[in-house]
Parts: C-alpha cells; sequence; structure tokens
C-alpha cells in the first residue's frame, strides 16, 4: 500500500478566522487518489487496532479530514491536552508513526468522566509511542519549546467551567496558554475543536451548555501570542440548537463545531 499525504479542498477553510456564517455545510472535495493509495490520516482511521467503540464515532467526528486539514505530520511530538479517553490520541499516535510522539494529558475530573475508556486505550503498552501526562487544573508544567503541535478536541470551552464538587477547579486561562505556549516550538501550530454558542455569548456558555463562542478563543489565543491563521467548516451543522446542553440524546455527537488553527508568533 503506497501512502501519501493529499490536499483538502479549499471549500473546507477559510483562511482569515473571520468567523463570517456559513449558509451551507462544507462538503469534503473528492479525492482523486486511486484506490490502491491512501493518506497516513486515512490508515490511521482505517486502523484495525483501534478500540471498537471508536469507529461509531468517525462519522460524525470525521477524524481524517480533521487531522489533514490541522496538518499533523510522521515525526511530529504532539501535547494532546485535555485528551479524555484519547479517541485523538491513539489516531495522532498513528499519524505521527514510531518516530513521533504524543504526549496524553489528562486529569481526575476527565478520568472519571470517560470511565474504563482511558485505561482500555492504555492498557498493555498497546501505544508505544504515547506519554500520558497527569496534570490537574492551574498544575501544568512544560518543558520549553518540546512540542510541534497541540491539540484540543471538545475541551477549550471546560477553560471555562467549574465545578468543584467533581474536582474541576476553575482554571487561570492566560496561564494555561502562556504554558502551552511556552512548551511549544517555534512557529508550532495549536489545533482547537469545539462546539459553537451562539454569536456574542459569554464564556459563561462554557459551564452551562458546554459551548463557546469562537470569537472568544481567538481573542484568548491572540492575547496568548498565537495568531489564528485558518478556520475550517467540515464539521459544521447548522441545524444545532445552541441552546441545547451538548450531552442531550437530541445533539450529542451531532453539535455544530469549528476548527481553528493557530501559530505560535511569540
Amino acid at each position: 500500500m503506497k501512502t501519501r499525504f493529499t490536499l483538502l479542498g479549499l471549500a473546507l477553510m477559510l483562511s482569515s478566522c473571520g468567523q463570517e456564517p456559513a449558509t451551507e455545510a462544507a462538503p469534503a472535495t473528492a479525492s482523486a487518489t486511486p484506490e490502491s493509495e491512501t493518506s497516513i490520516y486515512a490508515d490511521a482511521v482505517a486502523n484495525t487496532s483501534r478500540l471498537e467503540g471508536d469507529y461509531a464515532r468517525d462519522a460524525g467526528r470525521k477524524p481524517e479530514q480533521v487531522m489533514e486539514f490541522l496538518g499533523f505530520r510522521r515525526g511530529m511530538t504532539v501535547l494532546d491536552m485535555f485528551a479524555g479517553g484519547g479517541y485523538y490520541t491513539e489516531l495522532v499516535s498513528d499519524v505521527v508513526g514510531d518516530e513521533g510522539r504524543v504526549v496524553s494529558h489528562s486529569n481526575k475530573a476527565y478520568l472519571n468522566f470517560v470511565g474504563e475508556e482511558f485505561e482500555q486505550r492504555h492498557a498493555g503498552g498497546r501505544l508505544p509511542n504515547v506519554d500520558v501526562l497527569m496534570a490537574e487544573n492551574n498544575e501544568l508544567s512544560l518543558n520549553e519549546a518540546e512540542f510541534d503541535a497541540i491539540l484540543l478536541v471538545l475541551a477549550y470551552h471546560d477553560t471555562y467551567y467549574s465545578d468543584a464538587e467533581n474536582g474541576w477547579a476553575p482554571i487561570d486561562v492566560p496561564k494555561l496558554l502562556a504554558e502551552l505556549n511556552k512548551g511549544l516550538k517555534p512557529d508550532g501550530f495549536i489545533g482547537i475543536v469545539d462546539h459553537y454558542a451562539a454569536a456574542g455569548t459569554a464564556h459563561e456558555s462554557g459551564g452551562t451548555v458546554h459551548r463557546i463562542d469562537p470569537a472568544i478563543v481567538i481573542a484568548d489565543m491572540e492575547a496568548a501570542g498565537f495568531t489564528c491563521e485558518t478556520e475550517s467548516d467540515l464539521l459544521r451543522n447548522l441545524n444545532d440548537n445552541y441552546s441545547k446542553i451538548v450531552f442531550e440524546p437530541e445533539v450529542r455527537g451531532k453539535t455544530d463545531r469549528f476548527i481553528l488553527r493557530f501559530r505560535k508568533t511569540d
């Protein structure tokens, strides 16, 4: 099987991170790749050693296209921040290959939320190029310029969440982003995927409906020394009800989601 990189159609992305409302979710551009050739992203998704429950999430998450859009490559060192059960940890570990490495970050609150999935993901050394980093809120400490890329999937809104009863302390967002900036290599990137909140919604939505206005994310990141260089409509769903908590059966797994890529500038 020949492996190669493919380019996403330009319809998937906007270059300005201007957050102009979409009128229709952009379809993935059909690939001209012969059936005998696949991308490293498709190979990762098709890997038969993945956990059985992962495959059911693929249709809604479109990981092949998301990973290609963000730009993960062989040999990268990647931090999967607030990785939860590790769905993307495993996929990215496959993409970066044996010469790359993934650090999968979690904390006690996330482990309690995902249940047995974390243990199943990492049992028996099944992901040899993955290291687990346990760090509670406001206790993250990274080595300087260690990572080529950092990934936050459906997690950025939790930086504005607080639940002391379940071990989720309020996060000092500027402090967290400064630490991510420190840990990212010069010209490294951060990929963020999250649930849309309505434009103009205050950041408290991160703790109520578990959504966030992407304008808040962009403002936070720019203040922390990052530039929003591109975004994608790949996961848009204009039929989503922004008033619904993302865990409600009506919308779970079907929310309107944004994808942003930030480049380190400071």
